[in-house]
C-alpha cells in the first residue's frame, strides 16, 4: 500500500486515527503495531512473515546481549545478530545478482532464485542492526517488551521508504508521549506537503521518462530532458515520502529526525552528501565509517574507509553493476575533495562550485536509472552527442514545452527561496494573522489535487521496489 494512494488516504488513515486516538494509552503501541503488520501484508503477504522474524530475532538479541553484558557471550550475541539481519538481507537482495554473475563469468546455467526483493527490506534490517549494536555499546537501553521493540520496526510511516530511525531517536517516545492538537496539525501539514511533492510534481517529472523511453526520435535535447527530470523525480519522490513519513510519525506522537535539506543547493560533493538521505549517510558514519577509523587513521587507511563505505552505499541501494559504479563515483569526488582541493574548494567561486555540483549530480544519477551499464553509457553518449543523434526534433521541442513550467516549479520547489519568502512573510503581523488563515485552506487545496490526480489513475510510480 503506497501512501499516495486512495487506499490508504481515504481507508486505511482514517480508519486508524479513529481507532488509535480512541484506545487507551496502554494499547496506542499495539494499535500502531496490528495496523503496521496490515499495512504491510497488503503489499507483501508472504513476507510479512520475514518481518515478524527479523523483529523477534533484533528483539531476542537485544536481550542476550543485555543479559551477557560485558562477556564474550555478549560479543558472540551481536555477532549473530549481525549475521542473521545481514544475512537475510543478502539472500533475499543479492542472491540472483550473484547467481547472474557467476553465470556470465563461467557459462553457467544456474537458475534464478524465484522470489522478489521484500519490501522495505534494506530500511528495517538497518534498523534492527543500530538497535543491536547500540544496546552492545551501552549507548541505549534494551527494550524489554517484544510489543514496543516491533513497533518501533514495523511502524508503518518509515517502513517502506525511510527514513532510517535509529531506535535512541524514538526510545522514549515508545514508552510515553505527548499528543496534541498542534502535533496532530503540522504532522498533517507536513504529510500532505510531502504527498503534494511525491503525485504533483515527482510523478509529472516521471512521464517525461516514460516518453523517453517510449520515443520514436533520439535527440541530444531528450537525454538532458530524461536526465534532468529523474534527477528532479528521484529529490521530490525520496524527500516527499520523508515528507510523509515525519507528518504520519508526528500525527502519532514520534519526531523523527529530518531526512533531506535542500541537497540541490550544495556547493560540494561532500555538503551534497551531508544532505540527501541523511539518515543513511548518518547510519554509515555511526556503524562503518568510524568502526573503521574514520579519518582519524592514515591517508591510505581514510581512503580506504571512504571507498568501503561508498561501494557498501551503492551497493545498499540495489543489486547491480550500475548501483555500485554510482557510489564508486561519488567516492572519487568525495577523495579528489578531502586530498587533492583541501583548502582550495573555498577559493573557487559559489556559483562554478554550484554549477560542479549539480553537473556531477545529474550524471551520477545517470549511472543510477540506467537499467545497465550498458545503458548507461548509451544514455551517456546520448547526453554528449557522441551517438549520431540530431541536437533537437520536433518531439523533443515539444515535450519540452508541454513540462517546462513543471520543470522549472520543481528547480525553484528544491532550493529554499519558497521557506524563505514565507519566513520573511511571517515576520509581518499582519501578514502572518492572514498566513495562518490561508494555511488550512492550501493543505486542503492539494489534498484535493491530489485526489483528483489519484482518482484520474494518472502515473503513480513507486521508485523503493529496486532498494
Amino acid at each position: 500500500m503506497l501512501f499516495s494512494s486512495v487506499d490508504f488516504l481515504y481507508y486505511f488513515l482514517p480508519v486508524l486515527l479513529i481507532v488509535y486516538f480512541t484506545a487507551p494509552h496502554r494499547f496506542k503501541n499495539l494499535t500502531l503495531l496490528l495496523f503496521s503488520l496490515a499495512f504491510y501484508y497488503y503489499g507483501e503477504p508472504v513476507y510479512s512473515v520475514l518481518l515478524v522474524f527479523s523483529s523477534v530475532s533484533g528483539y531476542l538479541h537485544g536481550r542476550m546481549i543485555d543479559h551477557h553484558r560485558g562477556t564474550k557471550k555478549a560479543k558472540a550475541a551481536l555477532v549473530s545478530s549481525v549475521v542473521i539481519s545481514v544475512g537475510l538481507l543478502m539472500f533475499f537482495k543479492y542472491s540472483n545478482f550473484l547467481i547472474g554473475n557467476v553465470n556470465n563469468l563461467f557459462g553457467s546455467e544456474f537458475s534464478l532464485l524465484p522470489f522478489i526483493l521484500p519490501i522495505g527490506i534494506s530500511f528495517y534490517t538497518f534498523q534492527i542492526l543500530s538497535y543491536t549494536i547500540d544496546v552492545y555499546r551501552g549507548t541505549v537501553s534494551v527494550q524489554r517488551k517484544l510489543l514496543d521493540f516491533m513497533t518501533y520496526v514495523a511502524l508503518f510511516p518509515q517502513l517502506i521508504a525511510g527514513p532510517i530511525v535509529r531506535y535512541k531517536t524514538i526510545e522514549a517516545e515508545l514508552k510515553g508521549r505527548e499528543h496534541s492538537l498542534e502535533d496532530v496539525y503540522r504532522g498533517i501539514s507536513r504529510f500532505v506537503f510531502g504527498l503534494a511533492k511525491k503525485v504533483l510534481i515527482a510523478n509529472t517529472l516521471a512521464e517525461v521518462g516514460a516518453h523517453f523511453a517510449g520515443m520514436n526520435e533520439a535527440t541530444v535535447l531528450f537525454y538532458w530532458m530524461a536526465a534532468i527530470a529523474f534527477m528532479l523525480q528521484i529529490y521530490y519522490d525520496f524527500s516527499g515520502y520523508s515528507d510523509m513519513a515525519i507528518g504520519l510519525g508526528r500525527i502519532f506522537g514520534f519526531h523523527f529526525l529530518e531526512n533531506f535539506n535542500y541537497p540541490y543547493i550544495a556547493k560540494s560533493i561532500t555538503e551534497f552528501w551531508r544532505r540527501w538521505h541523511i539518515s543513511l549517510g548518518q547510519w554509515f558514519r555511526n556503524y562503518v565509517y568510524i568502526p573503521l577509523g574514520g579519518n582519524r587513521v592514515n591517508l591510505l587507511l581514510w581512503a580506504r574507509n571512504i571507498l568501503i563505505v561508498w561501494f557498501l552505499t551503492g551497493f545498499w541501494h540495489g543489486a547491480a553493476w550500475n548501483f555500485i559504479v554510482w557510489g564508486m563515483f561519488f567516492a572519487v569526488f568525495l577523495l579528489v575533495e578531502k586530498f587533492l582541493l583541501r583548502g582550495m574548494m573555498e577559493r573557487i567561486p559559489k556559483i562554478v562550485r554550484h554549477a560542479y555540483v549539480l553537473f556531477v549530480v545529474l550524471i551520477g544519477f545517470v549511472v543510477f536509472n540506467a537499467g545497465s551499464m550498458t545503458e548507461a553509457i548509451g544514455n551517456l553518449q546520448g547526453m554528449f552527442g557522441f551517438s549520431n543523434i540530431p541536437l533537437v526534433g520536433e518531439e523533443s521541442l515539444y515535450y519540452l514545452r508541454n513540462y517546462l513550467f513543471v520543470f522549472l516549479i520543481a528547480c525553484v520547489g528544491a532550493t529554499p527561496l519558497l521557506k524563505d519568502l514565507a519566513g520573511g512573510f511571517r515576520r509581518n503581523r499582519f501578514v502572518s494573522v492572514s498566513t495562518d488563515m490561508l494555511e488550512p485552506a492550501l493543505y486542503v487545496l492539494l489534498l484535493l489535487m491530489v485526489t483528483g490526480n489519484l482518482i484520474d489513475g494518472s502515473f503513480n510510480p513507486f521508485l523503493y521496489f529496486r532498494f
